[in-house]
């Protein structure tokens, strides 16, 4: 199935029926009074995160939800039946913005969460609520509300604890492939990468996280060039940025103090928020380098960025160092966890 991470569809709520104008007419009871029921309440439409769903893709064919409307009242003071709810299924990490006015309405991050994203329509009230003792021949009654209607925007962001980022050929398809269980397809030319993916690292028992690559970066994705600018917010939710540079790029296309500037300035006019975000740099392609000239690059690289957090040099398609990469990488994000656990717990005791 294509990956989908973007849609937008148009949600209808039911309207409420309108109460009912009824006067009870039964012989040998003379002055029956009124007795209209009011009209059923419209119903409302819930997103619904669901386990098994990956993409928004089914968005892009049906655009379109409506709940059903409420029945009128009727005579004997019978209320009409009010409309089901609809429940539409969407993926976890769904993200729910109103189209016209940009308003977030929630996110889907947790399986079987609900949101509430258009309310059906009240139910009119039938003329035995407009009774009283100085107007006992109600002829009053109201209409249903219409329920709510929006255009909503669907934007699916992936829930990993690692993102990796870097140039096109960085060897970040080949990392993932190299750790986890993921196949994204590897070539010798840019752009093999065009949609994410998401592979479970196993480092050892009751120890697992999830890892995220997305397509590479270039001069420019800021302002919407090539694909990586597109997939960026798919990082959002990351713990950790892994950001993965090529040491041994061909010659006479660039260099590694280059293409990690480069990275640099891109995640900076992206997000300033996600350019701070916790970033480890990883220096790929080791293995194509003697070791005198990988550290002579690395030297570079660091002095370039002022780099002062974690580096690690491997080689992600003989597997050098990503074991180890891999380890380092689960014990910062149990020590990231644990201040989240220790407060569930205080809270717990309150």
């Amino acid at each position: 199935m294509k990956f989908v991470d973007e849609a937008t569809v148009r949600v209808q709520a039911g309207n409420g029926g309108a109460g009912c104008l009824s006067f009870r007419r039964e012989k040998n009871i003379p002055r029956g009074g009124p007795d209209g029921g009011d009209g059923g309440d419209g119903g409302s439409i819930w997103l619904v995160a669901r386990e098994g769903i990956n993409t928004l893709a089914d968005f892009r064919v049906n655009r379109h939800y409506r709940a059903d409307s409420g029945e009128p009242g009727a005579g004997c003071n019978c209320s009409g039946s009010s409309g089901e709810d609809l429940e539409v299924p969407v993926p976890l990490g769904t993200r729910v913005i109103v189209d016209e006015t940009g308003e977030l309405l929630g996110d889907l991050t947790a399986i079987d969460e609900r949101l509430l994203v258009a309310a059906g329509g009240h139910g009119g009230k039938g003329n035995t609520r407009f009774k009283s003792s100085t107007n006992r021949a109600p002829r009053r009654t109201t209409p249903g509300t219409p329920g709510e209607a929006r255009t909503l925007r669907l934007e699916l962001l992936l829930l990993a604890d690692v993102g990796l980022l870097g140039k096109p050929n960085a060897g970040k398809s080949t990392l993932i492939r190299a750790v986890s269980a993921a196949r994204p397809r590897v070539a010798d030319y840019p752009f093999t990468t065009l949609h994410p993916n998401l592979g479970v690292v196993y480092v050892g028992p009751l120890r697992s996280f999830v890892m995220a690559d997305i397509p590479g970066l270039i001069e420019g994705a800021a302002e919407g060039a090539g694909l990586g600018i597109r997939f960026l917010r798919h990082l959002e939710r990351s713990r950790l940025l892994l950001h993965v540079v090529d040491l041994a790029p061909p010659p006479g296309t660039t260099t590694p103090v280059a293409d990690a500037l480069e990275i640099v300035r891109e995640l900076e006019a992206f997000s300033p928020k996600l350019a701070g975000r916790e970033r480890w740099l990883v220096l790929n392609k080791s293995d194509l380098l003697d070791e005198h000239e990988a550290a002579s690059r690395e030297a570079e690289v660091l002095e370039a960025l002022a780099w002062t957090g974690p580096v690690h040099r491997i080689s992600a398609l003989r597997g050098e160092g990503t074991a180890a990469l891999m380890g380092r990488v689960m014990t910062r994000l149990e020590a990231l966890r644990q201040p989240a656990a220790d407060g569930n717990d205080a809270a717990a005791e309150d």
